[in-house]
């Protein structure tokens, strides 16, 4: 598991959030909040920064042995909300 940094962006301080990503994608028109792989560039290896992105609905990005990888939540076969790491390109298409 990815060790927390100690880098916090200012984006975490907003509300809502929407990646950059996530707003060109489906044509909305706001550049974004913040940019995914700008926060993955910052990163530490095996560290991750808790940043919310509404339209993807994933809670954290982490780079993890070199690869982007996004906290999304899931429910376990017991159906309690669980987080796993999806690599970006699995959420982001």
């Amino acid at each position: 598991m990815a060790q927390q940094t100690e880098h916090i962006s200012e984006v975490n301080k907003m509300m809502t959030e929407f990646s950059k990503q996530y707003c060109k994608l489906h044509n909305i028109e706001s550049e974004g909040d913040f940019d995914i792989m700008e926060e993955f560039s910052r990163l530490e290896p095996n560290s991750y920064v808790n940043v919310i992105c509404e339209g993807y609905k994933f809670e954290a990005i982490a780079n993890i042995k070199g690869e982007c990888k996004l906290l999304m939540s899931c429910k376990s076969p017991t159906g309690e909300t669980e987080g796993k790491w999806i690599d970006y390109d699995e959420v982001v298409k």
